[in-house]
């Protein structure tokens, strides 16, 4: 099979690539990034030469580029699409780039891949898109989209825009909508590894309002897992949730964090919560389980060691994010390649 992945620099995008190319020995894959403040080359250094793999700096935005990368790669069988501004926050303060890629960018790759006649499109989307839910409700497929934010609105309606290409011209797409996944590589402004990054340094550990937003907790793997699942067996035309089956209140999380790390709870900061901030999220993944036998196998606790352990033992790619210093990394090293 031979993969384009956009947005194979951020932090699941890389994941899928690294798992699936030490999964699959017949498997190439192309990355297409542009780099933006979250896309990090050193997220795929564990492939960089690997002879199955390929990187490509652009925008999704730039058809040109786009149409020039599937005629030119040999024979795309599916487009796995991730690259997205994905920071709540800053889809907050400043919208207007959330909209240009997620909307306008997946426009762009939908329009190519019709074109080109890609025999599969899946488009990597979050639950963000059904809103906050009153307990006991679980979302599944078919639950109405209730985005609250500008990065949410804006992904449900790529979301949509997916699906119409399907409806309108049988491009056969695939949604995956996943819950908050964590793990190695991810960028510190999350809440996972900017709590281990904080205890570390014992500098204080900032929660929104009250902390007790609920999120369901998906290991980065069992997403990727998840995504090649729903690409290989997943049928054309639908939408499937990817849940890790681990829902935890913020405040729950950032305690078992200071567990882990060996830190005192008086580290912890109750901040102002910022505007529109969702409740609670749930997903029902029973549909993917169902019809393609996938299930997460990684335990919240498990991979949370997991992940303290990466940012333990790899201090300097924290530092070089923290820096900048990370945005000079194609430069340096892949300019001339």
């Amino acid at each position: 099979m031979n993969l384009l992945v956009t947005g194979g620099a951020g932090f699941i995008g890389s994941a899928f690539v690294r798992t699936q190319l030490a999964s699959d020995p017949h498997l190439r894959i192309t990355v297409l990034d542009k780099l933006t403040y979250a896309g990090n080359l050193e997220n795929l250094e564990p492939v960089a030469r690997d002879p199955r793999y390929r990187f490509v700096r652009g925008d999704i935005c730039d058809a040109t580029l786009v149409e020039d990368l599937l005629a030119g790669g040999g024979g795309f069988d599916a487009i796995v699409h991730f690259a997205a501004e994905s920071h709540v926050d800053r889809s907050i303060y400043s919208p207007a780039p959330v909209f240009e890629t997620n909307l306008r960018g997946t426009f762009s790759l939908l329009e190519c891949a019709r074109a080109r006649r890609i025999p599969r499109f899946v488009h990597v989307s979050t639950d963000e898109v059904y809103g906050s839910l009153e307990p006991p409700l679980e979302a599944d497929e078919n639950f109405p989209l209730r985005a609250s934010s500008p990065y949410s609105a804006a992904k449900a309606g790529s979301d949509l825009l997916a699906l119409s290409y399907f409806t309108t011209y049988k491009l056969p797409v695939v949604v995956t909508r996943a819950s908050n996944n964590y793990g190695p590589y991810q960028f510190p402004e999350k809440l996972i590894p900017l709590m281990i990054t904080n205890a570390f340094e014992d500098k204080p550990l900032p929660v929104y309002g009250d902390g007790m937003q609920i999120r369901d907790w998906l290991f980065v793997e069992d997403h990727c897992r998840g995504i090649r699942a729903a690409l290989d067996k997943g049928r054309e035309g639908e939408i499937y949730n990817i849940g890790g089956n681990c829902s935890l209140p913020n405040i729950e999380v950032v305690r078992r964090i200071l567990a882990a790390t060996g830190k005192p709870e008086s580290l912890i900061r109750y901040v102002t919560d910022r505007p529109g901030h969702d409740r609670r999220y749930a997903l029902s993944s029973a549909k993917l389980m169902n019809e393609a036998g996938w299930a997460p196998k990684v335990s919240f606790d498990e991979g949370l060691a997991l992940t303290v352990r990466w940012y333990r033992e790899n201090s300097g790619w924290v530092s070089r994010v923290r820096s900048g210093e990370y945005l000079r990394f194609y430069e340096l090293n892949y300019a001339n390649r």
